[in-house]
């Protein structure tokens, strides 16, 4: 029998380990080597719409531990993730650790597991964006540095773990589990109420979300970007589900945009069915770029760099970057009719955590 702690701490982590939990369960079906999970909820991400909500929809079982670490600085998150967590390995020690994506819980229980001699297992490995200001690049540099086995979503990121000069043994190209969430659950979507309050038909708005520091923590920079937004837009509305982060800084400006539909997080369910019946997305992060694609959703992202190049080279996402001024010309294009006709990433199928967790057991 196989041990195995599946990490997860904030919202993307859950539609990432989801397809994991069920494949783990289909494996053992049939497996004469049966494979056993603890499920660690490291509550990083504690909103219930960020988090708690997602078990339900995504179908996943209750976390067998939740290490209720809250919020808190960077450093302190970490540190608490990495006291608690070690608590957790030395009371019954798996054999390996999964981790996903690249927050704060990621990185710290990474740590914790390879201090303890239980190998590391790293979904998502190898992506970079190449940019040192986003906490997650270091989260990711940090995790790929003493990973044991990586688990990836694209050549490009097989290409840096090669350069950083991972054995070829150690990298697994499976895909994306993320899509396989989004696949997995496209017939079980839920109408959110404000498209009827709003009366809103598909392809009448588009969706936004922001959330990072250089977008959101400038008043005047965020001022700029919602104006230019809501004025070239034409007919149509953006639907904004607003980050706690986001909304503080919002609130502080005082102002009232016509064109915006104001709302809180929302639930997973919720949230694709508004991406998939969208015009477009303005966005900041890096997994609604790769949930836009397959759905071939026109996308924007405004950052200088994205750690997903596939989604810009193969799928229908563009890279905005941070000046407000950017994204006028874009919105005229998709506006218009005129935005490029994406395609899906190889691997993005569907099986991601099928593969993955057929390659766990042969480990």
């Amino acid at each position: 029998m196989k041990k195995i702690d599946i990490i997860a701490g904030a919202r993307p982590n859950f539609m990432k380990i989801g397809p994991v939990v069920h494949a783990i369960h289909r494996y053992n079906e049939s497996a004469t080597e049966q494979i056993t999970y603890r499920l660690i909820h490291t509550g990083q991400h504690y909103d219930k719409k960020m988090s708690e909500d997602f078990f339900e929809q995504l179908n996943i079982p209750k976390p067998h531990i939740n290490l209720g670490v809250g919020s808190g600085t960077q450093a302190t998150q970490t540190a608490n993730i990495m006291m608690r967590y070690e608590e957790a390995v030395k009371a019954d020690k798996p054999e390996l650790c999964l981790v996903v994506g690249d927050v704060t819980s990621t990185m710290a229980c990474a740590i914790v597991a390879k201090k303890e001699r239980v190998k590391v297992a790293h979904i998502e490995g190898g992506i970079r964006s190449g940019d040192e200001n986003m906490p997650e690049e270091i989260n990711r540099m940090v995790t790929d540095s003493i990973t044991d086995f990586f688990f990836t979503t694209s050549n490009v990121a097989n290409e840096n773990l090669e350069a950083l000069g991972h054995a070829e043994g150690k990298v697994f190209f499976v895909g994306n589990t993320m899509i396989d969430s989004l696949l997995g659950n496209l017939n079980r979507l839920q109408k959110p109420a404000l498209v009827d309050e709003n009366k809103l038909s598909e392809k009448s708005f588009l969706v936004m979300t922001l959330h990072r520091p250089s977008n959101v923590d400038g008043m005047e920079s965020l001022r700029q970007l919602l104006e230019i937004i809501n004025d070239n837009v034409g007919d149509k509305k953006v639907v904004f589900p607003m980050h706690p982060r986001t909304k503080k800084m919002y609130d502080q400006l005082g102002m009232n945009y016509d064109n915006l539909i104001i709302t809180g997080p929302m639930s997973y369910l919720e949230f694709i069915y508004l991406i998939k019946n969208a015009l477009g997305v303005i966005t900041d992060s890096g997994g609604i770029t790769e949930e836009a694609t397959v759905l071939g959703i026109p996308c924007m992202t405004l950052r200088n760099s994205t750690e997903r190049p596939e989604t810009v080279t193969v799928g229908t996402n563009e890279i905005v970057g941070t000046n407000p001024e950017n994204i006028l010309p874009l919105l005229k294009k998709l506006i218009a009719g005129n935005w490029k006709k994406g395609g899906i990433p190889e691997l993005w199928d569907g099986k991601t955590a099928d593969r993955i967790v057929k390659i766990i057991g042969k480990l």
